[in-house]
């Protein structure tokens, strides 16, 4: 009995010092509006958000994992050069530095502003992201230098206090972007083993809000 009745007022005691910091905190608690998806950016020029509140009546997007299509139809090319864009690379010869992930990453992120559009969204609705890397082969890990460069083609290629459109790399080059978009979303992206499709490198899913 009397380690029970420690046991009670131990509990008691433990909910009165949390109740009132409880209380203190939801005063404090960010809250989006409800129409609207709000994502919290350090900086004029940062590559992803740090996080982003969707509001409780937003309409929103979620893309299934969409990975490069198969572009690159010459003969004798491997499973991972069938997958660069020849539409961007002509003939599938890739400019000095630029690298097969680089490559497919483009032609990834070509196809999700593709699904963007059919359903009335584009780039710049996107607040998350989700990518999923594959090491090329021969190669020890995943090149995630050259899918940052494909993703700075389509996002977070604008300073933010100005709106100027920034430079981004391609390859060893330096281009202006092939969509100029200040979205930056919040991301992970993760090294996996296998992807789904032989010689994919990239697969990527996106969430994207409807304008109120």
């Amino acid at each position: 009995m009397k380690n029970r009745t420690k046991l009670v007022a131990a509990v008691v005691l433990t909910a009165a010092v949390a109740v009132p910091g409880t209380a203190f905190a939801a005063t404090h608690v960010f809250r989006p509006d409800p129409g609207r998806a709000h994502s919290f950016v350090t900086g004029n020029t940062p590559l992803i958000a740090d996080g982003v509140a969707i509001g409780k009546n937003v309409s929103w997007y979620k893309s299934s994992g969409l990975g490069p299509a198969a572009r690159n139809t010459a003969p004798g090319v491997s499973t991972e050069e069938r997958y660069i864009p020849t539409d961007v690379f002509p003939g599938g010869e890739l400019p000095d530095g630029v690298t097969l992930t680089e490559a497919q990453g483009i032609n990834a992120l070509t196809r999700i502003g593709e699904n963007l559009d059919k359903a009335g969204l584009s780039y710049d609705d996107v607040v998350s992201m989700r990518v999923f890397l594959q090491n090329p082969e021969g190669e020890e890990k995943m090149d995630f230098a050259g899918w940052n460069r494909a993703y700075r083609q389509f996002f977070a290629n604008t300073n933010l206090s100005t709106g100027e459109a920034l430079d981004v790399q391609l390859g060893s080059a330096t281009t202006a972007p092939m969509v100029v978009n200040e979205a930056r979303p919040s991301r992970f992206a993760l090294e996996v083993e296998n992807l789904p499709v032989d010689g994919w490198l990239v697969e990527v899913e996106v969430d994207a809000v409807y304008s109120r």
